[in-house]
């Protein structure tokens, strides 16, 4: 994996940085918050480790920037931080995992192998029983063929693939899809319901009132 680190304890970065390294990883590590930013927003990472407490940009608005721009990247705090509250931001903010200071290294590898598992095994998404999608080519496939799909409909298998379980609602469906033009709710059902009538199988449910789903 391609995993960037923002710690700015020196000693223990290097020696998390080392260790990493050691195990197979490319690693990238910084020490600054803001100079962070840049880096992840300049770079493609598979996973982010960010310690909280650092300069000029802590962790948790290093995250919470990254989700303003629609950029979802799993992530593991690590933070001197054990107060319940800045737990419970942190996976409000979307993070994979939360691993108190001290650890043993050899902890930080067993969550990040755990979270390798998972990436793996959501890059080929089954969304029914001959339709699947893949994250990484951002195709979606029937029995095994991919299917042809406008821009706008890739975007919205991409979302609620990315969703599956969960009701995506129609703010969600205008940031994601239609971020350069403000559109109404029936403009939206139009759109899904075209969508809908080129696909062999119903996979994608209405939630009345609220949004689309595909189930898990």
């Amino acid at each position: 994996m391609k995993i960037f680190l923002l710690e700015d304890e020196i000693i223990l970065c290097k020696s998390i940085d080392r260790y990493l390294q050691k195990i197979g990883h490319e690693v990238k590590i910084c020490f600054n918050g803001k100079e962070g930013l840049e880096i992840v927003e300049k770079e493609s990472f598979d996973l982010l480790i960010l310690d909280i407490n650092v300069p000029d940009l802590d962790g948790f608005k290093l995250l919470e920037t990254l989700k303003k721009k629609h950029k979802y990247i799993p992530t593991i705090f690590i933070s001197a931080l054990t107060d319940i509250e800045d737990i419970t931001k942190a996976f409000e903010l979307g993070c994979k995992d939360y691993i108190k200071k001290p650890f043993h290294l050899k902890e930080l590898e067993i969550r990040i192998e755990k979270i390798s598992k998972e990436i793996e095994n959501k890059k080929h998404i089954v969304l029914s029983k001959n339709y699947s999608y893949s994250i990484e080519k951002k195709t979606l496939y029937f029995e095994q063929s991919p299917v042809e799909l406008t821009k706008r409909q890739l975007q919205i298998i991409d979302l609620l693939a990315k969703n599956r379980g969960l009701v995506v609602d129609f703010d969600l469906f205008r940031e994601y899809v239609y971020r350069d033009e403000f559109v109404d709710n029936p403009t939206i059902r139009a759109e899904i319901s075209r969508l809908k009538k080129t696909l062999k199988e119903d996979f994608i449910i209405n939630i009345r009132g609220l949004g689309y789903k595909i189930e898990k």
